[in-house]
């Protein structure tokens, strides 16, 4: 967002160089008497994934504003710069670099590929910076300076299968843009799916901007399978998933769309987007008290027409962890809050969940969901899932 000025919740952001900056509350210059804390939001604001970018934005910004406005923590108050990667590693790389040696940040929230996390891992680890992501991934970093809460492939992929197998069929097309997320997760879609005698009938990755499906959908068609198995990201999953349905395909072949979102639902008509299977940790329709506190502080801070995903809810989680081994440690230091932010447990927008020590990841709560009538409706509970230790 270099260079322009964006509005969150009646707070103004100034541009600052390459980045954007949110401070707190509004109040005299006088009674500012600490330092902010100054956290690097490091997501795709352009690039094709700039919905994902947004709410993952708005989930953290929702975090650290309410601490503000509870008085901030250790008597600070928290700054936000916002740093766009453009869905690309290679700026993903600089703007990293440009968070932590110009704009001295004490942590980065983001970025949402992997691609993109894997680009900057060095440049965190040489930093120690402690990198806060919160994007469904296909598993395998351990790094002391990368706390994940992630849906792991044994959190979402194993359940997934094992429920498309009993209520669907037993034969399925993989479909996924060409980069290690799709791959990986295919491949342990693959592995399970083998473990209960399904088939795959075809498996392919379709480069970034994809604008015409049709070959895609032609062997999709004549491959006999009973569902298609979608690890497409960002606008290019919104075309798919359109092309598809006027195809004609809905009626025989059911869609199961990793990362399927509230985010998604926005660019589909209720047509398109009825039947859709999908896991995930939080949606909007949940009812429950710590859903309904999630909502009720994003219709306060952004609107009753934001947007409530499982996006915003990884985020937001995450970035409370944070802010809690903040006031553990007493201190924004890095290595500090490292060690006290982990082995807590905390109230996310679908019930308590559990950051381990061992790899800094989280144990979720993990849901099948569909898609109808323009809301993503739970379909199944599976409580809260312990997925293997990244690290070995």
């Amino acid at each position: 967002m270099s260079g322009s000025q964006l509005h969150l919740s009646r707070r103004h952001l100034l541009a600052i160089g390459g980045a954007a900056t949110l401070s707190g509350l509004a109040m005299p210059a006088i009674a500012q008497t600490a330092d902010p804390i100054r956290i690097g939001v490091l997501q795709p604001f352009s690039g094709g994934l700039e919905a994902l970018g947004n709410q993952g934005a708005q989930g953290a910004e929702l975090a650290f504003l309410d601490a503000n406005d509870a008085g901030g923590i250790l008597g600070r108050k928290f700054e936000i710069i916002r740093a766009d990667d453009a869905t690309d590693p290679k700026t993903a790389v600089e703007q990293a670099n440009d968070l932590i040696r110009r704009q001295k940040v004490s942590a980065i929230i983001g970025p949402v590929t992997s691609a993109n996390r894997d680009a900057i891992r060095p440049t965190i680890e040489r930093a120690k910076m402690p990198l806060l992501y919160a994007t469904d991934y296909e598993g395998g970093v351990c790094s002391r300076y990368i706390t994940c809460y992630s849906a792991l492939p044994a959190q979402w992929v194993d359940p997934m299968v094992a429920h498309a197998v009993e209520t669907v069929g037993d034969s399925f097309y993989l479909v996924g843009s060409d980069y290690i997320w799709p791959q990986k997760m295919n491949a342990a879609f693959k592995t399970q799916a083998e473990k209960l005698k399904a088939k795959l009938v075809g498996e392919e990755y379709t480069p970034w901007g994809a604008k015409d499906y049709t070959a895609t959908l032609r062997k999709i068609r004549d491959s006999g399978a009973k569902a298609v198995v979608i690890t497409i990201v960002g606008a290019d999953a919104i075309t798919f998933v359109k092309q598809f349905a006027s195809a004609g395909m809905k009626d025989k072949i059911r869609l199961i769309f990793f990362g399927f979102s509230e985010n998604y639902l926005a660019g589909l008509s209720t047509e398109e987007s009825d039947g859709i299977l999908a896991p995930t940790d939080f949606t909007s329709s949940l009812t429950s008290p710590s859903a309904k506190d999630l909502k009720d502080r994003m219709a306060k801070r952004f609107g009753a027409d934001a947007i409530v995903s499982n996006t915003v809810d990884a985020h937001w989680t995450l970035s409370r962890m944070y802010i809690e081994g903040v006031r553990r440690a007493g201190t924004d230091d890095k290595e500090k809050v490292t060690d006290a932010m982990v082995d807590q447990t905390i109230m996310s927008g679908n019930g308590e969940v559990h950051l381990r020590a061992s790899d800094r990841h989280v144990d979720l709560n993990v849901l099948i969901a569909e898609a109808k009538a323009g809301k993503i409706e739970v379909i199944k509970d599976l409580g809260r899932i312990s997925a293997p230790n990244q690290c070995g």
